[in-house]
């Protein structure tokens, strides 16, 4: 993700509840790093996002490689390579336009929130 050299960088300690109502107030791209429950901080800034009245889309980062497999020629990975593409086009419709994303790195153990309305 190229926008992570110049993105501000938090601990999930540092994430306070008016921290994180600060960023979001302020319009603020921001990582949380450090993350050991991934799932405990995406609540918490999703439900932050949405009491200000605002959207957001969860998604886990780099999900698009799961599309990969649908160039194999197996019966069963060209089949969840098109389930995969059939999940992200429905979830992408279903959460369109938002104000926020919020992307998941689970194995980096980090949460990146980005304000995409600039």
């Amino acid at each position: 993700m190229s926008k992570d050299i110049d993105i501000e960088k938090y601990t999930s300690e540092d994430i306070t509840t008016e921290k994180l109502s600060e960023l979001i107030s302020k319009k603020a791209s921001f990582q949380i790093v450090a993350v050991k429950n991934i799932s405990s901080v995406v609540n918490k800034v999703e439900g932050a996002i949405e009491k200000k009245g605002l959207r957001c889309r969860v998604y886990t980062e780099y999900r698009a490689a799961s599309l990969a497999s649908f160039a194999i020629p197996t019966g069963f990975t060209q089949v969840t390579g098109f389930a995969s593409a059939i999940g992200i086009a429905a979830h992408n419709l279903a959460t369109f336009n938002p104000d926020y994303e919020i992307g998941k790195n689970k194995p980096a153990g980090k949460v990146t929130v980005l304000y995409k309305k600039d």
